[in-house]
């Protein structure tokens, strides 16, 4: 496949289902554009800045009911969408998106009021994926090849559910997807 063509492929995914939402008062789509509005606001490489927009694809991947986590599922959207990613993107793209769960996991035992600033959704999926890392689990994850850009990406996703907030379009992403595409 083709770069434009897997862009285009990601693009109809959010064109399908990514008017869903999740318990958080956004719909996917606008999930992933407010994170990766923040992500290049801060100045992230394109990698980063794909991996924030794609970060929850995996969302749109699983056939899972939106209410999966009121029903106590966690739908493991974030392996789902590593994987899916791996195969199309390089690491700085599929690896922060696979470790942004664990990066909430860690940033609730490392970080004293992380816990309390989590939206009651992503309260809620923290239970259902394992709680705070333990103290030996936490120190495994910071020595890790990419848990700094999985922090980052975790509080962008943690400030990208604000209702209303403006970002650009889905296709002012492009060179960033396409700059991070395997060769």
């Amino acid at each position: 496949m083709n770069r434009a063509a897997i862009v285009d492929e990601i693009f109809a995914l959010y064109a399908r289902r990514g008017g869903a939402t999740y318990g958080e008062g956004v719909t996917q789509t606008e999930h992933a554009l407010q994170t990766a509005a923040l992500a290049e606001r801060a100045g992230a490489a394109p990698a980063l800045v794909a991996a924030a927009l794609l970060h929850d694809i995996g969302h749109l991947l699983h056939d899972a009911p939106e209410d999966s986590a009121e029903r106590g599922v966690d739908t493991g959207h974030e392996s789902i969408a590593s994987a899916w990613l791996s195969q199309r993107f390089t690491a700085e793209v599929s690896e922060p998106v696979r470790l942004h769960v664990a990066a909430k996991r860690y940033l609730c035992r490392a970080e004293p009021g992380y816990f309390e600033r989590l939206s009651d959704a992503s309260r809620l999926s923290l239970a259902l994926q394992g709680g705070p890392l333990s103290a030996d689990a936490a120190a495994a994850f910071a020595a890790g090849p990419h848990a700094a850009a999985a922090v980052l990406l975790r509080r962008w996703d943690d400030d990208g559910k604000s209702a209303g907030r403006t970002t650009p379009k889905l296709t002012h992403f492009r060179p960033c997807l396409e700059a991070a595409l395997k060769r």
